[in-house]
């Protein structure tokens, strides 16, 4: 397959480049760039300059999208919930309308587990509403950003991704100094659900949504086993081998974090009904596991 990547750069893109280069079926992978072309399969694109020339795309079996600025990268203000948006609607909209133009027959787009929002107890999948807070409302202009592929009869896939689990991961960059320091501890009640995975597992369910004919619209890219706060501050605890006895409570965390505390206090219990039900094996079944391949253990 011929695949044109944007957003290979960033933690999610690296090591997806790297596993479908590994793999045998012999990918010929081309990247957007925003910079200076530094080797041959680099082309430049600015999505917000205007349309991608569909010519770039002649002979593309797939076009993967993974743009977007950090969600927890700043503390939330109204320039920086715009700049959130922007960094991920407008490149979904412009790839989606070139992949309609050059009837490119596949894209794969990055979205986010935030669409659920909060849902205490219940188990959400895939056919669940979007929730009405700001991220919920984010992450639907962002998959119907995709509409222009969808109407041009592409395979459009949409991976709602949750809190993703591997070394150098950007959650355990900053949890992990301050367990080690006998600081961990739930956050408010604990008993909010955190969507985790692996970061091998998204890797290998973002190739099979790649390759699978049969998967298109939302893929939940979640773990197979949900976790609360309160199971994540313990599994964490026993991974670096530390208590975890403290209550951070919410407003402590909102002081820290702005409104973008809501990805800590808020969450879903989120069911990956797609990957399950198209057999998708797990390497990493439960959160511990996961921590273990992410810290090296």
């Amino acid at each position: 397959m011929r695949i044109v990547i944007a957003g290979s750069s960033g933690y999610l893109g690296k090591p997806l480049m790297e596993a479908l280069e590994g793999l045998g079926e012999g990918h010929d992978l081309v990247r957007l760039v925003r910079h200076r072309p530094d080797e041959e399969n680099e082309i430049v694109w600015d999505p917000y300059k205007g349309p991608l020339d569909p010519q770039i795309l002649d002979g593309v079996d797939a076009v993967v999208n993974l743009c977007g600025v950090n969600v927890g990268g700043k503390r939330w203000n109204a320039a920086y919930k715009k700049r959130i948006e922007t960094s991920r609607v407008v490149p979904t909209m412009v790839l989606a309308e070139a992949v309609a133009a050059a009837k490119v027959p596949v894209m794969v787009n990055a979205s986010a587990a935030g669409w659920y929002g909060d849902r205490a107890d219940i188990e959400v999948d895939e056919s669940t509403p979007a929730a009405a807070d700001f991220l919920g409302r984010l992450c639907l202009k962002w998959e119907s950003a995709t509409e222009a592929a969808e109407k041009s009869g592409a395979r459009v896939v949409k991976l709602r991704t949750g809190h993703v689990l591997g070394p150098a991961s950007v959650l355990l960059d900053r949890f992990v100094p301050a367990w080690k320091c006998f600081l961990g501890g739930r956050f408010g009640s604990g008993r909010q659900y955190m969507p985790w995975i692996s970061l091998r597992d998204w890797v290998g369910a973002a190739v099979t949504a790649i390759e699978d004919e049969s998967i298109r619209g939302p893929v939940n890219m979640v773990g197979p086993t949900p976790i609360t706060n309160r199971e994540f501050t313990k599994a964490l605890g026993a991974a670096v081998h530390r208590p975890t006895p403290w209550i951070i409570p919410g407003w402590a965390v909102k002081i820290v974090a702005g409104e973008a505390a809501i990805e800590l206090l808020r969450g879903a219990k989120i069911k990956p009904g797609v990957l399950q039900a198209n057999g998708y094996e797990y390497q990493d079944q439960t959160l511990f596991e996961a921590l273990r391949y992410a810290l090296n253990d």
